[in-house]
């Protein structure tokens, strides 16, 4: 996931992106709880993206604020 990729979406996309995101990184440590996880570093990368993903829902919000 890049960066210019995210600033070319919408706001409702980015939300979406967002919440699937997060289900996404829950369902990893579900998985990691129960010892289903066989690659760790997906959680890292989901938590990054979520991360990327709020940062340009915080840069569109102030942009608009303007």
């Amino acid at each position: 996931m890049n960066a210019n990729d995210l600033r070319e979406k919408t706001v409702d996309e980015l939300r979406d992106q967002l919440a699937n995101l997060k289900k996404e990184s829950f369902n990893l440590r579900f998985q990691q709880a129960t010892g289903q996880l066989e690659n760790t570093a997906g959680i890292k990368a989901a938590r990054r993206n979520a991360a990327r993903v709020k940062t340009i829902l915080n840069e569109k919000a102030a942009a608009a604020a303007e």
